[in-house]
């Protein structure tokens, strides 16, 4: 079930579905600790080679969660974190700051945070308009030169921007939101891209932010303090039409005796060059993920999910109109 697939071409591996361990820090709500270093481990035990995590989520809790709970094992998985919004010593939150500078600073803190002398995949969280992608990758390649990072990648970049940043540095992983409620890489170039390049796709938010599990029915279902409940896609009356389609990929599921959860990652790991990393804070949900690893969907099936989650379908952007701004670039 979890065999290593290769994670683009220049020779990073890793399970086709990794664990992306932000909730468990930051962003839905309440923290477990426990709990979530017993879902970290698990993890290791069901054969996931891939944590994904990022300085901002906390800032910097879930790097040192992960450093605390598994850290021990570190020869058993291959860990990716991020740089890219401005985070001072004291958790202050700035704008995107891609300079060499400050990639050296977060670099180098990332790794006292996780208590590790590598970094696998190094992620460009965010570009900064302020400076040319060829500053920050030039940077972030001395890292690999040095030997404290393995493999770069970037996040939420538009395909030019990955064709630049490629040619300065090879990419191993770009990493941008993609599901049955989120197909725009598909259409905007991004997908295209990664493939003709030999990049891997990684996919954020497999489940939709956790509205395609069918567990979402309004928004008084989020904690107080979960940040979707300022999502667009989240507000009431966006909400109300999603649902139309979770209620279809749940009956399609229904037929195939799985949850619909598991169908939407199946359909995510059955597109060309795509890996992904669902989030989880809980055991149970964790392994219920990686159960869609062992899903085949027939070409019926396929068409069946386009019908049901067109590109385009889904009402409201993903991100507030601050957010937006920060994305594709």
């Amino acid at each position: 079930m979890t065999s290593n697939v290769a994670w683009g071409s220049q020779g990073l591996e890793a399970t086709r579905e990794g664990l992306g361990a932000m909730g468990m820090s930051a962003f839905y709500g309440g923290r477990d600790d426990t709990e979530s270093a017993a879902t970290l481990n698990r993890a290791l035990d069901l054969g996931v080679t891939m944590i994904d995590t990022a300085e901002i989520y906390g800032p910097f809790l879930n790097e040192r969660l992960i450093g605390a709970s598994i850290g021990s094992r570190r020869g058993e998985f291959a860990l990716a974190t991020k740089f890219g919004s401005h985070v001072g010593d004291d958790g202050t939150r700035g704008p995107v700051d891609g300079s060499p500078a400050y990639a050296r600073k977060a670099l180098e803190r990332s790794l006292t945070n996780l208590g590790m002398e590598t970094i696998d995949l190094y992620y460009l969280h965010r570009v900064d308009p302020n400076v040319p992608i060829e500053e920050t990758i030039g940077a972030m390649a001395e890292f690999v030169q040095e030997g404290k990072v393995r493999y770069l990648g970037v996040s939420e970049a538009a395909p030019e921007t990955i064709r630049r940043a490629h040619a300065t540095h090879p990419l191993s992983a770009v990493q941008t939101e993609y599901s049955l409620f989120e197909r725009g890489p598909e259409v905007n170039g991004v997908l295209e891209a990664t493939r003709e390049l030999g990049i891997a796709f990684v996919a954020y938010s497999p489940l939709g932010r956790g509205v395609l599990t069918g567990a979402i029915a309004s928004p008084d279902d989020l904690a107080a303090d979960d940040f979707r409940r300022n999502s667009p896609r989240f507000q009431p009356d966006n909400l109300t039409s999603n649902l139309t389609v979770v209620d279809a990929v749940r009956a399609l599921a229904g037929v195939k005796g799985i949850t619909p959860g598991q169908l939407a990652l199946a359909w995510v790991m059955h597109q060309d060059g795509v890996v992904t990393i669902p989030g989880t804070k809980r055991r149970t949900y964790l392994e219920e993920n990686l159960a869609a690893m062992d899903v085949e969907l027939t070409a019926d099936e396929l068409a069946a999910l386009e019908t049901a989650a067109p590109v385009g379908v889904t009402a409201g952007e993903r991100y507030d109109e601050a957010g937006m701004r920060g994305v594709h670039r």
